[in-house]
């Protein structure tokens, strides 16, 4: 009977001192996601817009069917820059900041 009252009391204390810390990661994630998600709508269309009309069609003089063409690949790889850009930051957001001592 006292064990199954302490139980009790326990679990009405709250989540266990782990969980904020989970919790302080889990946000972290999600504002890492949010970056990343903005960053990958904005840049690619900016980059396509600024590119067709100030690199490809002022400064290389370009057709307008030529600019799209080479607009489009700036912005695929601005795409990719920014997805291997999330591969690298999510990958190392769990690491250790001093990776050079392993005690």
């Amino acid at each position: 009977m006292d064990g199954s009252v302490r139980g009790s009391s326990d679990a009405a204390a709250g989540p266990p001192p782990y969980f904020r810390g989970n919790e302080s990661s889990m946000v972290s994630a999600l504002k890492t996601l949010l970056f990343f998600t903005i960053l990958m709508v904005t840049l690619p269309i900016g980059l396509y817009f600024a590119s067709k009309s100030y690199i490809f069609e002022g400064s290389m003089k370009m057709s307008s069917s030529d600019s799209y063409f080479y607009a489009a690949i700036v912005a695929v790889l601005a795409v990719h820059v920014v997805l291997a850009l999330f591969v690298y930051v999510a990958w190392n957001e769990g690491t250790p900041k001093g990776k050079g001592k392993h005690d």
